[in-house]
């Protein structure tokens, strides 16, 4: 991946950045936090992030801090032309700021960097403040896989955004405006 691995800051704003392994407990915590019942282990993330470095990287995992303080975190992976949002996930108490649009705009600029034609991304189909997200920055619902967030037995509703390069009026995506 071409991209830059420095921080993307704003004044008064959090500052996004590459996730190290040292992100982990904090970004374990949160994920705790936020999915109880599906959350990510620890060996995930390692694993990920073992495939986000070097000229073979095919991953992109960044977080989100305020005044020192994880305030979200988000990743993707790339397979030839396909890209998956893997998780955005964002502080409670930075909800509505705007963050959960500029981690995805972050992550749709890495799907770019590598080169994707498409995006994909499962959601629970009880998240609708996301799937509001999604369907601003262009995504569109292609079906469903029953069960698939374990062990609540929740379906996911899968989205896909073709050409992530193109911007969208009314997002961040494909602008400078990290704010």
């Amino acid at each position: 991946m071409t991209g830059s691995t420095e921080p993307v800051t704003s004044p008064g704003h959090a500052e996004l950045r590459e996730m190290r392994w040292w992100d982990i407990d904090p970004v374990l915590r949160m994920e705790r936090e936020l999915f109880p019942e599906d959350a990510w282990s620890r060996g995930m993330f390692w694993s990920e992030l073992a495939h986000a470095r070097g000229p073979g990287a095919s991953r992109r995992y960044l977080v989100a801090e305020v005044d020192g303080r994880l305030a979200g975190y988000a990743g993707l992976v790339s397979s030839g032309e396909q890209a998956d949002v893997q998780t955005i996930a964002v502080a409670r108490d930075h909800w509505g700021t705007g963050l959960g649009a500029r981690l995805l705009t972050e992550l749709l600029r890495a799907a770019t960097d590598f080169d994707c034609a498409e995006v994909l991304l499962e959601c629970r189909v009880d998240n609708t403040r996301a799937q509001r997200l999604y369907e601003r920055f262009g995504f569109e619902p292609i079906g469903f896989r029953r069960g698939y967030y374990q062990p609540g037995n929740v379906d996911a509703l899968v989205m896909r955004l073709t050409d992530p390069s193109t911007p969208v009026p009314g997002t961040e995506r494909g602008t400078d405006n990290h704010g």
